[in-house]
């Protein structure tokens, strides 16, 4: 067959004329496949999913009620654009109650059609050819993805356990931070689990202000914080001079589909980027941010009974992998657990040379999904989401599972 005129029209960003010819298998697809394998070789053992990243639960009942009598609403039916107001009050609201951060409705929130979106349009605002946007590793990429579409760099800091999982920005060169714009955090951080330090974010902010860049500090998981109140940057002295916020409904309150969430902080860059998101998009349907309320202002309710269920969870699953010698620790937030994979099994018939060789070997030989990260040393990611629509009792049932299915091996690190 004639290959297509398109072949030869495609953006070099997205592989120019080799895209989709390409033959690498990416890890998430290498994962779907072996899931699909192991079940076809032994379909009376089901996988056990911890690789999954979103909440296993709904969204809590006052909010889905909420959303289906502002669904047929007229008034609702129109573009939101830029949000309504009554979301961006709730907003405000929730900030203060949560982190102590007093915030101006009509100059330092806007929402977003989830944060994914906010971190693409991000580097529109900021980013000409040559400029950097300084990211973590591991870590989501989306903004240095499209950072390096509109033609800049990304510098990755590695996060690990020497360093506390918080970057090292001293290693940066003058000509780095001489073109940095964009410094992106991501705390608590996926896929590590760890959490910032007031210290951390005061080393931050001063770095930001002396070398005239803006912290992007994607928040999607404070409010599953185990370790007391959850931080903000913005509460941090000198934060809402250099710094903008994301936060999402997703993780907090189990709203991952709905697709919403929002930008704040310093009101210059909020303004920057409410005028590329206006030729974006055209706002998040209006029965949604409403329904949301709900959720905000029922957050104590909401979110620590969310938080509750983590954390028990992630303790189970640490004192398991303790047992069978990983070096593992409850992280002090998000939903997840990430520790070094090991080298192989003891009785050396199985060798792992990286965290994706013993994350497929786990769902092949144990039906237990992970997610491997290699990108700063051979980790995998377990995830406390996997499904128990039973309550508690369903829950210990696949707890015990996990354990039972790792105890027959004796591995090596």
């Amino acid at each position: 067959m004639t290959e297509s005129y398109l072949q030869k029209n495609f953006a070099e960003r997205i592989g120019g004329h080799m895209f989709g010819k390409d033959t690498t298998i990416y890890k998430f697809e290498k994962i779907k496949r072996a899931k699909k394998a192991a079940l076809e070789a032994n379909p009376a053992l089901p996988i056990i999913d911890m690789g999954v990243g979103e909440p296993d639960e709904g969204a809590f009942p006052q909010v889905v009620e909420a959303l289906k009598a502002e669904a047929g609403k007229w008034e609702n039916r129109m573009y939101a654009d830029n949000g309504i107001a009554e979301f961006k009050d709730a907003v405000v609201r929730y900030m203060d109650a949560l982190f102590g951060v007093q915030l101006d409705a009509a100059t330092e929130v806007v929402h977003a059609i989830g944060s994914k979106s906010a971190l693409s349009l991000l580097p529109a605002v900021f980013i000409n050819p040559g400029d950097i946007t300084i990211m973590t590793v591991p870590g989501y990429p989306v903004m240095g993805t499209w950072t390096k579409y509109l033609g800049g760099e990304v510098v990755n800091l590695p996060l690990t356990t020497d360093n506390g999982y918080l970057p090292d920005l001293d290693v940066l060169t003058d000509d780095q931070k001489k073109r940095a714009k964009l410094l992106y955090l991501n705390y608590p951080n996926n896929p590590t689990g760890a959490s910032a330090t007031v210290d951390f974010f005061k080393k931050a902010i001063a770095f930001a202000k002396e070398n005239n860049v803006l912290i992007v500090q994607d928040a999607a998981y404070a409010p599953l914080n185990f370790t007391g109140r959850p931080l903000s940057i913005l509460s941090v002295e000198g934060g809402m001079e250099v710094a903008i916020e994301l936060h999402s409904m997703s993780k907090g309150f189990n709203m991952t589909g709905w697709r919403l969430s929002w930008v704040c902080g310093n009101a210059l860059a909020i303004r920057a980027f409410a005028s590329v998101k206006d030729n974006a998009d055209s706002g998040q349907f209006a029965a949604i941010q409403k329904a949301s309320i709900k959720g905000l202002d029922a957050q104590a309710d909401i979110t620590p009974a969310i938080c509750e269920k983590y954390q028990r969870r992630l303790t189970r699953m640490t004192e398991t992998l303790q047992k069978i010698g990983f070096d593992a620790k409850v992280p002090e937030g998000s939903f997840y657990l990430y520790v070094p994979a090991p080298k192989g099994t003891a009785d050396g018939s199985v060798t792992f040379d990286s965290g994706e060789a013993f994350s497929q070997w786990l769902i092949k030989e144990k039906h237990i999904s992970s997610v491997p990260w290699d990108d700063a040393g051979a980790c995998v990611r377990f995830s406390a989401t996997f499904v128990a629509r039973g309550g508690k009792a369903e829950e210990e049932q696949v707890l015990a599972e996990f354990e039972s299915r790792l105890s027959d091996v004796k591995f090596v690190f």
